[in-house]
């Protein structure tokens, strides 16, 4: 695949309707899903060496996360951000690594100071 075919396709993927989505309605009120999406590609070719075979190639990878929505209500425009569960639960486990470290140099410098204390007496 040649890399302006790739570029090509690549175009097709991020456009505007990936990331802002089809609109919902119901009862009045529609909601606009919108999403991250990141991606990137690549490609080469080369000149074949005297009896060797040539070469090209090219790739392309993307990822897409959904980061909220656009709720309009009475001719009000809200954004309605959405929760990455995943994210929020790896950041608090972050934070509770983080305290057990903090607890343990504590008690650590706790006890050596009353082992200095005791030693001294």
């Amino acid at each position: 695949m040649d890399v302006v075919a790739l570029l090509e396709k690549a175009h097709d993927v991020l456009n505007v309707r990936q990331v802002i989505g089809e609109p919902y309605e119901k009862n009045g009120t529609t909601l606009l899903p919108a999403v991250s999406i990141r991606g990137g590609g690549g490609g080469g070719s080369g000149e074949p060496a005297a009896g060797m075979a040539g070469g090209s190639g090219g790739g392309f990878g993307m990822t897409a996360r959904p980061v909220g929505a656009y709720v309009i209500r009475d001719g009000a425009v809200t954004w309605l951000p959405a929760l990455d569960l995943n994210r929020a639960i790896f950041g608090g486990q972050i934070v509770a690594i983080a305290a057990l470290i903090v607890i343990r140099a504590i008690v650590r410098t706790r006890a050596k100071h009353a082992l200095a204390l005791a030693k001294a007496r």
